[in-house]
């Protein structure tokens, strides 16, 4: 079981690293999803796509997994409620942006499940 916790940690870990090296790749393409109320631009993607990447390698060497999905959590709260749903009164972005909303819910909800996974496991060592 333990075996299996570990390869869906990594597993889960992986693709924000992916997306993160997207935000330094793709730039573009993170713009034009970007709201005017989010400020920051070209460096606001850059540095979401280095905190992408930095939870992506706690999560998969397993150090401080806690307060990474905690704050992975927030962080994709923050994508839905500032790019998702404002791009769902788009309607040249509504499929684009129910998707993404969807995929990042389901991302927060896994986020939220290994911290309280790993935060019982901690408890019990203790």
């Amino acid at each position: 079981m333990k075996n299996l916790a570990t390869f869906g940690r990594i597993l889960f870990g992986l693709p924000f690293g992916i997306i993160g090296l997207n935000h330094f790749l793709m730039k573009d393409v993170f713009l034009g999803m970007m709201t005017s109320f989010v400020p920051g631009g070209g460096f606001t993607i850059m540095l979401t796509g280095v905190i992408l990447i930095l939870a992506s390698i706690s999560i998969i060497i397993n150090k401080y997994v806690v307060i990474t999905c905690y704050s992975l959590a927030t962080l994709l709260l923050l994508f839905i409620l500032t790019i998702h749903i404002p791009g769902l009164f788009d309607p040249k972005q509504f499929e684009m942006a129910l998707i993404e909303l969807l995929k990042d819910a389901g991302l927060m909800g896994g986020a939220l499940m290994i911290a309280a996974y790993y935060q019982t496991q901690n408890e019990k060592t203790e």
